[in-house]
């Protein structure tokens, strides 16, 4: 028993490295747009390889400690550990297309618009972060209450794209840097989205509870008895 904790404490240490690696990988993406640093998208690019191997580390080891029959709290752990680490996965994929569209951009005159990606990428970095502490902490009251976040990330995401498709109307010699922006709005909702999953499965955790569908439930529950 004393082995299979220490096993599962390493899983958990994995866990907090990858997400550390995806989060750096935002930051650094959304670093590299404000400040035109192809350098730094670079590094986004080169690092997505470390956490992809950290997603095939922390599947190993969870499908390893399964095999172990743990208890029901354990279990949930280990397979929260799997979705968890998959989101982050896909949290580093959309940084490094980030980090494509920067260095694609980099290259052209700066698109003279006065985009709202920066204030989109500060509540994205927000929920991402705070979700993650949430997972650290073991907090479903704050997760509950992060989730509701995710309609204001989609709401700032559709005025970009409307403001972005104005502008593409009016000045069609910017489609191509517009599309590019558009790009990078939709990979910073996208992880918007996967920090929601994170915090619907801190809650799942906690609580035993599957929250991520509540109107498919709903709809497979049996009425109520008279």
């Amino acid at each position: 028993m004393h082995y299979f904790e220490n096993e599962l404490a390493g899983l958990k240490q994995k866990l907090l490295t990858m997400a550390s690696h995806a989060e750096t990988a935002v930051r650094l993406g959304v670093e590299a747009l404000d400040t035109r640093n192809d350098g730094l998208a670079q590094r986004v690019k080169d690092g997505d390889q470390v956490i992809d191997r950290l997603e095939v580390e922390i599947d190993d080891l969870a499908i390893h400690l399964l095999s172990k029959a743990p208890l029901a709290t354990n279990l949930r752990l280990i397979t929260v550990a799997m979705k968890v680490s998959q989101n982050l996965e896909r949290v580093g994929d959309e940084a490094t297309k980030i980090a494509k569209r920067v260095l694609e951009l980099n290259r052209e005159t700066p698109l003279k618009l006065a985009v709202e990606i920066p204030r989109l990428a500060n509540e994205v970095l927000n929920s991402l972060q705070r979700s993650l502490d949430c997972f650290v902490q073991m907090d479903p009251i704050a997760a509950r209450k992060l989730i509701p976040h995710d309609k204001e990330i989609d709401k700032l995401n559709r005025e970009i794209h409307q403001q972005l498709g104005s502008h593409m109307v009016e000045h069609t010699e910017d489609i191509h840097l517009c599309l590019h922006h558009m790009v990078i709005a939709k990979s910073l909702e996208r992880i918007g989205d996967h920090a929601k999953n994170v915090a619907e499965e801190v809650v799942y955790l906690c609580e035993a509870l599957d929250i991520r569908h509540p109107s498919a439930l709903k709809a497979v529950m049996p009425p109520a008895g008279p």
